[in-house]
């Protein structure tokens, strides 16, 4: 194989695993959508589309205009009881978190 093929597998290899990784598996995906689909979807639009039951509830998919994703990690763990007036306290395991973390990168809107 000549060297600047291989070269150019290297590189399309390593970026597909940083996208892989930066996004998540998508069993993590489909699990974070199904948690946040259970606890959050009353309220919340949760989806890539769609309209939130609770006016005063943000749609998911714009929560990285307001917040980093990744800095959401903390309160979910500690207990995610701010936004809405009368959301419920929310406090979710470390390998619930990453499954919601890598849903929610999935669906922003850039």
């Amino acid at each position: 194989m000549p060297r600047k093929i291989g070269h150019c597998i290297v590189i399309t290899a390593a970026v597909m695993g940083a996208i892989s990784c930066a996004f998540g598996d998508e069993s993590s995906i489909r699990r974070g959508e199904a948690l946040l689909s259970k606890n959050c979807a009353r309220c919340h639009a949760v989806g890539a589309s769609g309209a939130s039951p609770h006016p005063e509830a943000p749609a998911f998919r714009i929560l990285s205009g307001k917040y980093p994703i990744e800095g959401l990690a903390e309160a979910l763990a500690e207990g995610l009881f701010v936004g809405h007036p009368d959301m419920p306290e929310f406090v979710f395991e470390s390998a619930d978190i990453r499954a919601i973390l890598d849903y929610l990168q999935s669906i922003q809107q850039k």
